[in-house]
């Protein structure tokens, strides 16, 4: 049972003092853990991490996402190293950034052009300039169902956390509902000759409703707007070619990162010749769109290790491998909630190849007190996952052993469902990452003192 978070501790109260939050990214911040949990990672391999006081775990989730064949994975960091030692970036294109946007339009068929950025905020956030120049309209149309498009202004103004967005900026985003081509529909009737551009996740985490991508898809096209896919999540997940391909559908533009690198900072944004020239040098009929040109945009390493991912999809099982462990783990966690009578509470959710878990609490409502004490409990047996999201390297064994420590993490689960979940979480549940406000409940790790 893992208990000892002594250096951790340490290093958090050192990074709240250093770095607002504790950490870059909200989505790792100590709001979305309990209190007892590891604050720092030392190292990975595979599909394992070692935390700073030597705790190993089996990690679900891979760096939100980013890590599909697993850390430190030997053809990928291979490939970085030999770039690196050829230098990192230069005063003209290295011949990697040819070989890497043809090893990507190799992969996503549908796509004509691409250009390489470093993260999923850049890749949309271009879209939308993108999708504005060539329409000459104003406004982007949104999904409210999917959590994230881009740290810009233009997104995050349809979010809690909209303090700092001019509300001039936040009235050129409206949103629709996924699953409901009629929502789209009616936003191109309320704006009409406004919407430059839908972007939406192909999939919620499931599939979509029969025909509904394609029903979206001429919706835009009837009101001269552009079909944005954002396959962040979805792309080398669902399929190596992005759900695009598995659902049959070419967008307009789509953007891809996370698993695109293997936990290297690269994305991309493709689409149409005819829309992503418009950032080109050979155009003349048309004003010059500042499309994407970032200082490390380009760096070697990060194309390396692209091509090199891209390389081990095509010449493996990876995307089987994903649904299998999946379907092993997904299969494995609910016979284990039937086992502790917690199947109405507790639940594998989504998609095989990208699992996430809903926490209910005694009425049946989500629950981030119990998402927490679940997290708590799985830590402990030495497992951290905030999804149950896997990887190439998850093997058997590793799904064995997590069905394992789910099964008792749900045993106090149960018990919490009966006498109180404050009973057997040790301080504050964690927290959304949009909300307006922090409040006493998110002071975090300062409680340990007084735990302990």
């Amino acid at each position: 049972m893992i208990t000892d978070f002594t250096r951790s501790d340490a290093l958090r109260s050192r990074a709240a003092e250093l770095i607002p939050g504790g950490a870059h990214t909200y989505a790792k911040g100590d709001d979305q853990y309990p209190v007892l949990s590891p604050g720092f990672i030392a190292r990975g391999e595979g599909c394992h991490v070692w935390d700073v006081d030597g705790n190993r775990y089996i990690e679900y989730g891979m760096g939100n996402r980013a890590v599909g064949l697993g850390h430190a994975y030997a053809p990928v960091v291979d490939a970085a190293a030999r770039a690196m030692r050829d230098g990192a970036n230069f005063t003209r294109p290295h011949r990697l950034e040819a070989e890497c946007a043809q090893s990507f339009l190799d992969t996503v068929k549908g796509a004509e052009m691409v250009k390489f950025c470093k993260d999923g905020s850049d890749a949309t956030s271009a879209a939308a300039r993108l999708a504005r120049a060539y329409t000459g309209r104003d406004m982007v149309a949104c999904c409210a169902d999917h959590p994230f498009f881009s740290t810009d202004d233009w997104f995050i103004g349809t979010t809690p956390m909209n303090a700092g967005i001019p509300e001039a900026i936040r009235r050129l985003t409206v949103t629709f509902r996924y699953g409901d081509a009629s929502s789209v529909e009616a936003l191109f009737a309320l704006y009409p000759g406004r919407i430059a551009a839908v972007i939406m996740e192909p999939s919620r985490g499931d599939d979509p409703p029969a025909g509904y991508l394609h029903e979206v898809q001429r919706v835009c096209r009837d009101n001269g707007a552009l079909l944005i896919l954002d396959e962040m999540i979805t792309g080398f997940r669902w399929h190596e070619g992005g759900a695009q391909t598995l659902y049959g559908i070419v967008p307009d533009l789509s953007c891809f990162g996370k698993a695109l690198g293997n936990g290297f900072s690269i994305s991309a944004l493709a689409g149409r010749r005819e829309i992503m020239r418009l950032g080109g040098l050979d155009h003349v009929d048309r004003p010059r769109v500042f499309l994407l040109s970032t200082t490390h945009g380009a760096e070697t390493h990060a194309l390396a290790a692209a091509i090199a991912t891209m390389q081990v999809y095509r010449d493996e099982p990876v995307i089987e491998h994903l649904y299998r462990q999946g379907r092993r783990l997904r299969e494995g966690v609910t016979l284990a909630a039937r086992r502790r009578g917690v199947e109405s509470h507790f639940a594998a959710v989504g998609r095989d190849c990208c699992l996430a878990f809903s926490t209910l609490d005694r009425a049946g409502r989500p629950s981030q007190a119990f998402r927490t004490l679940f997290l708590q409990e799985i830590i402990r047996r030495g497992v951290l996952a905030p999804s149950f999201v896997v990887s190439y390297t998850h093997g058997d064994a590793e799904i064995e052993e997590t069905v394992s420590a789910v099964d008792a993490a749900l045993e106090i689960y149960a018990r919490a469902l009966e006498d109180g979940v404050k009973r057997h979480l040790v301080g504050r549940p964690s927290q959304v990452v949009f909300r307006a406000f922090n409040g006493a409940a998110t002071a975090g790790h300062k409680q340990l003192a007084a735990v302990r």
